[in-house]
């Protein structure tokens, strides 16, 4: 992508009502005004949270609002060139459910309040396979721990991927800490009792990787 197209995403974010671009420093502070008030102020419902991690393009958040009007979305990525085509789609939609937060993830406990969410689901994150990057491993020790900290004590989360090491890395940790595990499968499409919402949606990636034959791992699993 350009830089000229990746200005006009910027700034055409700017002007989306769906979109929140909270400050670093605002986090860190922990100064953001929606912890806590997603559902009074933003979503004005009483309706359970669902966050799609590294959310790219949005089209789970956009795939999952349109089977579940019941529920509010939010897709959160630091990359708000990607999620402009969700943001958009969501507004030409009139997706009212749904939300997209550019922050990076080690933020999340400063987002969101204890309890807050109700599922949390992981797409196609970087598998971060050399040893020295483990640190940003969406599903390492140390943000399973902040996940923990914002869902609900039944909270979901899910873990969709083509990286076989990151299906195995993270069932090892899963099991080796005493979590949960409430689903999972090395190859969904080969698997009739995979939940609909994981074989219904596919990412653009997705079928990249089903073209080439690679197989697309889940698991669903709870923090203990």
């Amino acid at each position: 992508m350009g830089s000229k197209n990746k200005l006009r995403r910027f700034r055409e974010n700017e002007t989306f009502e769906n979109v929140i671009q909270p400050s670093r420093e605002e986090l860190e502070k922990d100064q953001f005004k929606l912890k806590g008030n997603w559902k009074k102020d933003f979503f004005k419902n009483n309706n359970p949270i669902v966050l799609e991690l590294g959310c790219g393009k949005g089209e789970y958040t956009i795939g999952l609002s349109k089977q579940d009007s019941g529920k509010n979305f939010i897709g959160i990525d630091i990359k708000g060139a990607r999620f402009w085509r969700g943001a958009k789609t969501a507004l030409e939609e009139d997706l009212a459910n749904v939300a997209f937060l550019r922050t990076q993830i080690e933020l999340i406990d400063r987002v969101f309040a204890e309890d807050e969410v109700d599922e949390i689901w992981i797409t196609f994150p970087d598998p971060q396979i050399k040893y020295k990057r483990t640190k940003h491993r969406l599903t390492n020790s140390e943000f399973l721990q902040k996940y923990k900290d914002i869902l609900k004590a039944e909270g979901r989360v899910n873990l969709k991927t083509d990286s076989e090491f990151m299906h195995g890395y993270t069932l090892g940790l899963l099991h080796g800490e005493g979590h949960e595990v409430l689903y999972a499968h090395h190859d969904i499409y080969k698997n009739e009792y995979s939940p609909k919402e994981v074989r219904e949606i596919q990412t653009f990636y997705e079928k990249q990787y089903l073209e080439r034959g690679k197989p697309i791992t889940y698991i669903q699993f709870r923090i203990k």
